[in-house]
């Protein structure tokens, strides 16, 4: 498996599991069409259209791609984590029950681990 070289600052959040400030990320308020792939390896994780504003400080979307997120009962054994199926990245964690969508789910993600490719990319 190919993965991307990451900065000190990517692999805090994306190996080490920790968290990006709130409301400092750049996905937080982009609501281009397009798709959110993994950073560290590129494997494909939310469309655009799942993204939703829940003034948190940190992309949410109520649902991923399917077989490309993985759950796992976080170290502090309340929240969940959510990892790239592919390359277990840390993602961020996942809420149920807070009533945002329909589908009454919010993956709160780190934009640090994710990059966003456009729907233009792929038009000729």
């Amino acid at each position: 498996m190919d993965l991307n070289k990451l900065t000190k600052e990517e692999e805090q959040v994306i190996v080490y599991k920790g968290t990006e400030m709130p409301f400092s990320g750049e996905y937080n308020d982009h609501f281009k069409n397009g798709v959110y792939v993994c950073k560290r390896c590129g494997t494909a994780l939310y469309n655009s259209y799942a993204k939703f504003r829940s003034d948190c400080g940190w992309p949410s979307f109520d649902r991923e791609i399917p077989n490309a997120v993985i759950r796992k009962t976080d170290a502090d054994g309340i929240r969940t984590e959510i990892l790239c199926a592919k390359c277990r990245a840390h993602l961020g964690h996942v809420f149920n029950g807070e009533n945002y969508t329909e589908k009454n789910t919010r993956h709160c993600v780190n934009s640090i681990s994710l990059k966003f490719i456009s729907d233009e990319k792929f038009k000729d």
